[in-house]
């Protein structure tokens, strides 16, 4: 729920959709999470979060591209309107949101999910997460859970690259590419002119 919340407060220009838009996907995906959390029926929850997850997180990191071109195009044309604080706080909110919907998006496809995860996957893992020496006693039988996933995702947006969790299959990196994409330029070139602006 906290990247609708972050997509509401974002400044009125910079609005793509009415401010109930972004909520009504964010409770459609919720739905099957708390039911594959909590009902008997836990194949079809996680099968309906997958269709679900297929067509929100897209949107949702294509709106942030599209808010990221509208920033980038008042910079340019030096919009009157256009203040440090509005270029910073919209700046932030990408950024924010774009860690939680690439956490999501990894949490979701690396062994086979969380289905996966918790019926044994036998394929191909998209992400390789360190386990330490033997020493740190890791069970044998260890899974990542969703906030490995929130740290691979922050690490991705703030270095602009792996740290210690690999990407293994193409996916993960060209999803990693594109959520390290975003990242540079929000920080770098968005970021940067707010500050500058606040500053002078």
């Amino acid at each position: 729920m906290a990247v609708p919340v972050i997509l509401a407060l974002l400044p009125a220009r910079y609005q793509l959709m009415p401010r109930d838009v972004p909520f009504v996907g964010a409770v459609a995906l919720a739905i099957p999470m708390l039911l594959a959390g909590f009902s008997s029926k836990k194949k079809a929850a996680w099968r309906a979060e997958r269709y679900v997850a297929a067509v929100v997180l897209p949107l949702t990191v294509l709106g942030n591209l599209v808010v990221l071109a509208f920033l980038l195009k008042d910079m340019a044309s030096k919009h009157p309107g256009m203040s440090g604080i509005t270029l910073l706080t919209t700046s932030i909110a990408i950024w924010v949101s774009n860690i939680l919907v690439f956490a999501l998006a990894y949490w979701l496809i690396d062994r086979g999910g969380p289905e996966g995860r918790t019926m044994g996957w036998a394929g191909r893992a998209d992400f390789s997460f360190p386990r330490g020496d033997p020493s740190d006693d890791f069970p044998a039988n260890w899974q990542p859970i969703f906030a490995d996933y929130l740290a691979l995702a922050f690490n991705t947006s703030t270095a602009f690259s792996p740290t210690d969790v690999l990407p293994l299959t193409p996916r993960a990196k060209m999803l990693m590419v594109l959520q390290s994409a975003i990242s540079l330029v929000t920080v770098i070139a968005v970021g940067a002119r707010a500050i500058n602006i606040l500053g002078s």
